[in-house]
């Protein structure tokens, strides 16, 4: 296993991370942090030679982009974009988790694109609803910019020094120190996902009994 680990070029590990978080910030739903926990943890295994500062680089070179291109989109096709995605996506793309998150970025704006970037969830809608919303392009890149600097920076180095914690410790058991660096560095995410799981739920139930009350008062 650790010669395999060796073979692989370091340039390809950067260009996977930066291109699956760039994907994700676009607004596709794949696993870009997934993909990050595991490009951090490879890196710090001493006989590989990918350095977490390349993979930091990438991932947050790749948040920026991808979330700019997601708002480029998002400003241009706006709620059009959101119906394709909901047909498209329907787990991740729900009309209740699109209306939550519209409700967030509305009532906290810059602060809402910097948040969302630690969740999964609002992470895919940072760039293509903050496009929709007409957000002004400065105030969103600067949020955009920070928030790609503290997630995918942050992200990266946690997991990288756990991870060569670890092994520094566990020697003889390094697949289990890959194993809890993984859990630890997807733990947060984790719990960050199910509270807004059941704040969306929350809205939704809301939102519903104040559409019931309009027709009702309507009749």
């Amino acid at each position: 296993m650790d010669h395999w680990l060796t073979t692989i070029p370091p340039m390809a590990v950067y260009l996977i991370a930066g291109l699956a978080v760039g994907i994700e910030s676009l607004g596709v739903p794949i696993p870009g942090e997934t993909i990050l926990v595991a490009a951090a943890i490879l890196s710090s295994r001493h006989e590989v030679s990918v350095s977490p500062h390349g993979i930091a680089i990438a991932a947050v070179l790749g948040a920026v982009i991808g979330d700019t291109i997601g708002y480029t989109i998002g400003r241009r096709y706006g709620e059009r974009l959101f119906a394709y995605l909901e047909r498209r996506f329907p787990h991740h793309f729900s009309r209740d988790l699109v209306d939550y998150a519209e409700h967030i970025f509305k009532r906290w704006g810059m602060a809402a694109v910097f948040v969302g970037r630690f969740i999964a969830l609002l992470r895919i809608f940072a760039g293509p609803l903050s496009g929709s919303l007409k957000m002004h392009y400065p105030r969103f890149l600067l949020a955009n910019a920070t928030g790609a600097i503290c997630w995918a920076g942050g992200t990266t180095y946690l997991v990288y020094y756990i991870g060569t914690a670890a092994e520094q410790y566990l020697k003889n058991f390094s697949y289990v120190a890959l194993g809890v660096a993984i859990l630890i560095g997807l733990l947060g995410s984790t719990v960050l996902r199910r509270r807004l799981e059941r704040n969306v739920r929350a809205f939704a139930e809301q939102r519903d009994r104040v559409e019931a009350d309009t027709e009702h008062s309507a009749t």
